[in-house]
This record gives structure tokens, C-alpha cells and sequence, in this order.
């Protein structure tokens, strides 16, 4: 409600309803921000990373330096890149906007993505997030990354395909798969749309999605958007398990 009124209502709206930190719910100056102490916690990555995977190195390293799993098997998007480390402060901010209908953080973490894959946003024709089956989505009622890909494309002016890609299988929760099963249980799971096909071929992508844990769904998705003609695809993720730094 507060990021549709004008600015004199809003100065109203806060006096009434006054803004409360998305991590914690105390009360913050402005909406769409943190509280110092949940910004203090969040670890935010760098750009000392794998020029592919974007996973974090501990130090800093050449343009285009890649991590042995990339070197050992390159993935199908071109490059990803993630705002934050998931631990267990990102953690509560992440399941929060996922599961609990903390759909109003959509903005902040937006801002966090485009900060962190600029020159992949800014080097995209058209963004598209990973999609839910439609059972999921009907149960949670809203894609959390499709929510993300709407904020980015008003942040960057950039068009997004909010159904770019089908989920047409319904697969179990990842939460609790290895590796292995984790590629397994995505095969086959997505499809271009049908009427989408000539919008995408040729094009750059941006691909988003909540959550990069072993690049399963990320790679997947990459495939087949490739496989339909795109141009190029690029992934961004509000967060990213990193298990030890390399």
C-alpha cells in the first residue's frame, strides 16, 4: 500500500502506520529498508567471484577467473551473480518473502539484485523469472521470483516475461535433495511457452529466481531457453548457499 500513494499521503500513512524493519518489524525511518542490526547481520557478496557461477572467492582474482566446478563443467547460462549469502540471517528474510506473504519486500530485494548483477541486467533484452507449477503457485497464490523480475524490470525499464517459461511438471520441494537428485528432480520440468517462442529467440534473458543452492533449477532453465533459440542467458538470485569459500 505504501509504495502506491503520493508523497504528501505517505508522510500521512507513516505517522498512522509508521514503517517497520522488513528483517525484524521495529520501527525504521522509511519502508523498504533494514534496522541497523539486520543490516549489520546480512553478508552481501562481492565481486571477487567465479566469472561464470558467481560463486565467492575469499580473495580477489582476475577478470574471468572460473572455480574448478565450472572449469570441470561449464554451465548453460552465460554468467549468475546473487545480492546475498544465504545463512541463517538471509535465511529468515528469504522464507519470509517466500512462504509468509512478505510479498512487500519484492522492491528492497530488487534493489539488492540490481545492484549486485548490474551489468548483466543492464545487458539483457528481457527478463524472465523461473516459474511455479501451477499447484504451487495456486497454493501460495503469488511466484516470489516472478515478483522479483517485476521489480527489476521497473527499476531498469526492462520488459519481463512473467510467463516466458512453463513449469509442466510438477516436482517435489528441493529443500532436502543432494546434488544428484536435485538435477534429476528438475529434468524435464520446463518448457518455453508456446506464444512466447518468437518474443525470446535471439534475445538475451535474464533469468531470476529466490535461491541459487547447487545451480540445478538455474541450469535447467538455461538449457532450455537456449535450446528455444535465445540469444543468451544470464541468471540473478537474491541469494546463494555458499557451503566454504574457495
Amino acid at each position: 500500500m505504501h509504495q502506491n500513494v503520493s508523497r504528501p499521503f505517505r508522510r500521512i500513512l507513516d505517522l498512522v502506520l509508521p514503517p517497520t524493519c522488513t528483517g525484524c518489524g521495529c520501527q525504521v525511518v522509511s519502508a523498504q529498508t533494514l534496522c541497523p542490526e539486520c543490516w549489520s547481520q546480512l553478508s552481501f557478496l562481492s565481486t571477487a567471484c567465479c566469472d561464470a557461477c558467481g560463486y565467492p572467492f575469499s580473495y580477489e582474482v582476475p577478470n574471468r577467473t572460473l572455480c574448478g566446478a565450472c572449469v570441470a563443467n561449464p554451465p548453460p547460462f552465460d554468467h549468475a551473480r546473487a545480492a546475498l549469502v544465504y545463512d541463517d540471517h538471509s535465511r529468515t528474510l528469504v522464507l519470509g518473502f517466500k512462504h509468509a506473504d512478505r510479498t512487500e519486500a519484492a522492491e528492497l530485494y530488487a534493489k539488492w539484485m540490481v545492484n549486485a548483477g548490474r551489468d548483466l541486467v543492464m545487458a539483457v533484452d528481457v527478463i524472465v523469472p523461473v516459474p511455479l507449477h501451477w499447484t504451487r503457485l495456486f497454493q501460495r497464490r503469488y511466484n516470489q521470483a516472478a515478483l522479483l523480475a517485476h521489480q527489476m524490470g521497473k527499476l531498469v525499464g526492462k520488459p519481463v516475461l512473467a510467463d516466458g517459461l512453463a513449469r509442466i511438471r510438477k516436482t517435489p520441494s528441493q529443500g532436502r535433495l543432494g546434488r544428484m537428485a536435485r538435477a534429476r528432480n528438475v529434468q524435464g520440468a520446463f518448457s518455453v511457452s508456446p506464444r512466447h517462442m518468437a518474443k525470446l529467440k535471439g534475445k538475451r534473458v535474464l533469468l531470476v529466481d529466490d535461491v541459487y543452492t547447487t545451480g540445478a533449477t538455474l541450469r535447467t532453465a538455461a538449457r532450455v531457453l537456449k535450446r528455444a533459440g535465445c540469444g543468451g542467458v544470464e541468471a540473478l538470485v537474491l541469494a546463494r548457499v555458499v557451503r566454504e569459500f574457495v
